[in-house]
C-alpha cells in the first residue's frame, strides 16, 4: 500500500524535458497541458540548479549536487533507479543524448536497459555535424525531399524533416520499453524515465512545428537568421528574440508530440489507467529577462522554476501552489510503487497531497549554481572549485538570492514576477526572512562535504570521453 493509503501502480513514468520554463505549456502543446490539467500540477516546483549537471542529483540521485563529492552526478547513496531495482521493479532509462546525463556521470546505475545516444559518429563530417547541430538541422531540412523520397521506396514513412535531438531514436526506445513491460507474464511494476532535448539551445525544430506556433508568420528564413545572429554573438534585437522563443516553442511543440504518442502506446498496452506518469522540467531557459539567454549561472525564476505534474490513477486533478524541490521526486515515484525509499533521499513523498490534499509542508526550496569570474565565463564551471557558489531560497511569495560576493536580493514574486525591483530585506516578514536565510545557509554548508571529497570517489570524475565533450560541445559547453 502507499502512504497515500491506495494501491500501488503497476508502473512510473518520468519524462523529464531539458530547458523547459514553467511558462512553456501553452496553446501548442495539447499533451502536456492535458497531463497538467488531470493530474496535479506544482506551480512552485524549484530546480537544484541552473542546469543538468545541478538539477540531475535530485531528480534521479535524490541528493542535492555535490552532497558528497565536488563532481557532478548522483550522490554515492542508491540512486531512485537502485532503489526501484533493489524492490524488483523493472527499469529503463532513455537520454536523448545530454552528455551529463551518461554512465560517465554515473545515471545508468540501477537500470537494467540504458540508452544515452551518444554519437557514435565514424566520420570527420559526422563529427562535424554532431557538434554542429544547426547546420546540421539545416542540411537535414535542405535534404528533406530527397531523403523522404528514398525513405518511401524503402517502404518506410518520414515523420519528421529535422531530427538532431535523437527524437526518433529516443521514441523508439520507449516504445520498446512500453511493449516490454506489457508483455511481461509475471506483471512486475515497471518505471521508465524518458529524457528529451529538444527545447535546450540551439533550438532546430521541424520547420512545420515553427509555421504552427507563428501561424506561418515566421519561416524557414528568418529561422536561420535568428540562429546566426544569436550564434554569432550579435545583439539579439526585439524581432530575433521574438524568433528564438518562437523557435523554442515550436522545440516544445515537437516533444509535445512525441509525449503523446508514448502515451497512447501505454493506452494500447492496458497500461496508461495503472501507471503514474510524471512531468518535469529539469531546469529554466532565459530569454534576456535578465541580461542573457539559455542558462547561464543565475537563479531567476526563468532558469529555476520548471512545469512538475503528478498524474496518478485515480487520484483528482488538481494544482497546488506550495513551492517543493525536484528532490521529491524519486520518493513520489517509490511511493506510487509501494517501495519503501531509502533513508538517504532527501526529498519527501508528495503522494499525500496528491491524492489527499495534504498541503506540502516544505522549508524554503534551495537552488544552487557556481559562477566563474563572469556569468557567461568559459569554460563554464561544472565542478565545486571551478567557482564561486551562488545559492537561492524560495517559498510560495518570496526570492531570496545570494550572489558569489555574498550580496542578498529578495523579491516579492507576487508583485513582481519577473524578479527586476529587489527589495530590503527587512521588508520580508521577520519569520520568513529567517527561514530563507537559514535555508540558503544550509545549503551552502552541505557543500562543505562536496569541497572534502576526492574527486575519484564516484562517477564524473576525471576527463570525459570524447564522445561525451563533443555531445556537450554541441550542447555549447566547453
Amino acid at each position: 500500500m502507499t502512504s497515500a493509503g491506495g494501491p500501488p501502480s503497476r508502473g512510473a513514468v518520468l519524462i523529464t524535458v531539458d530547458s523547459l520554463r514553467a511558462d512553456a505549456l501553452g496553446p501548442h502543446t495539447p499533451t502536456l497541458r492535458g497531463l497538467a490539467r488531470r493530474g496535479t500540477a506544482f506551480e512552485t516546483a524549484i530546480a537544484g540548479g541552473n542546469w543538468t549537471p545541478f538539477s540531475f542529483p535530485d531528480l534521479l540521485g535524490a541528493r542535492p549536487v555535490f552532497a558528497d563529492a565536488s563532481t557532478p552526478g548522483p550522490a554515492t547513496d542508491p540512486t531512485l533507479a537502485e532503489a526501484l531495482s533493489a524492490a524488483g521493479v523493472r527499469t529503463a532509462g532513455v537520454n536523448a543524448g545530454n552528455g551529463f546525463l551518461t554512465p560517465h556521470y554515473g545515471y545508468d546505475r540501477g537500470f537494467d536497459e540504458f540508452e544515452s545516444f551518444l554519437d557514435g559518429a565514424r566520420t570527420p563530417v559526422g563529427r562535424f555535424l554532431t557538434t554542429h547541430p544547426t547546420v546540421n538541422g539545416w542540411v537535414q531540412y535542405l535534404g528533406w525531399p530527397l531523403g523522404s523520397a528514398a525513405a518511401r521506396l524503402r517502404g518506410r514513412e518520414r515523420r519528421h524533416a529535422v531530427d538532431t535531438s535523437h527524437l526518433h531514436a529516443l521514441e523508439r526506445e520507449a516504445l520498446g520499453s512500453v511493449e516490454s513491460f506489457a508483455a511481461d507474464d509475471d506483471d512486475r511494476p515497471f518505471f521508465l524515465w524518458i529524457h528529451y532535448m529538444d527545447a535546450h539551445t540551439p533550438y532546430v525544430p521541424a520547420p512545420r512545428h515553427v509555421r504552427a506556433v507563428t501561424d506561418g508568420e515566421v519561416g524557414s528564413l528568418q529561422a536561420l537568421l535568428g540562429h546566426l545572429r544569436a550564434g554569432l554573438g550579435r545583439v539579439v534585437d526585439e524581432d530575433t528574440l521574438r524568433t528564438l522563443r518562437a523557435l523554442y516553442d515550436a522545440a516544445v511543440r515537437q516533444i509535445d508530440e512525441s509525449v503523446g504518442r508514448v502515451l497512447e502506446e501505454l493506452e494500447s498496452a492496458g497500461l496508461r489507467e495503472e501507471t503514474t506518469v510524471i512531468l518535469a522540467g529539469d531546469h529554466g531557459e532565459e530569454f534576456l529577462e535578465h541580461g542573457h539567454l539559455a542558462h547561464y549561472p543565475k537563479l531567476y525564476d526563468e532558469l529555476v522554476r520548471v512545469p512538475f505534474v503528478v498524474d496518478h490513477p485515480g487520484a483528482p486533478a488538481r494544482r497546488e501552489g506550495a513551492a517543493v524541490p525536484l528532490r521529491d521526486v524519486p520518493p513520489t515515484v517509490c511511493d506510487a510503487l509501494g517501495v519503501e525509499p531509502p533513508s538517504a533521499f532527501a526529498g519527501e513523498s508528495l503522494l499525500p497531497t496528491v491524492v489527499d490534499a495534504e498541503p506540502p509542508e516544505r522549508a524554503p526550496v534551495t537552488s544552487l549554481a557556481v559562477r566563474g569570474e563572469s556569468v557567461t565565463s568559459q569554460p563554464i564551471p561544472r565542478r565545486l572549485g571551478d567557482g564561486t557558489p551562488l545559492v537561492a531560497a524560495r517559498t510560495r511569495r518570496w526570492s531570496y538570492l545570494r550572489g558569489p560576493d555574498g550580496d542578498v536580493r529578495v523579491f516579492d514574486r507576487e508583485a513582481d514576477p519577473g524578479e527586476t525591483d529587489p527589495l530590503d530585506p527587512a521588508a520580508v516578514p521577520e519569520g520568513t526572512r529567517a527561514d530563507l536565510r537559514a535555508a540558503a545557509d544550509d545549503r551552502l554548508a552541505l557543500l562543505a562535504g562536496g569541497a572534502a571529497a576526492a574527486d575519484g570517489s564516484r562517477g564524473g570524475a576525471g576527463e570525459a570521453p570524447d564522445a561525451i565533450e563533443r555531445r556537450l560541445e554541441a550542447l555549447g559547453y566547453r
